[in-house]
């Protein structure tokens, strides 16, 4: 009783369904440091001189 429907358009869909794929295509080339840190990776600062 009393729900509410919202109907969305199909170009906000595909707009929404784009930026999720890019946004995990960004992550898998540029990792979170939560994950980088997680790898193993050593973790002193580069220096640059």
């Amino acid at each position: 009783m009393g729900e509410v429907i919202r109907f969305i358009p199909k170009s906000e869909l595909e707009r929404a369904r784009l930026v999720r794929e890019a946004r995990a295509i960004y992550d898998s080339i540029f990792p979170s440091a939560d994950a980088i840190s997680g790898l193993g990776y050593d973790k002193t600062p580069l220096h640059r001189g």
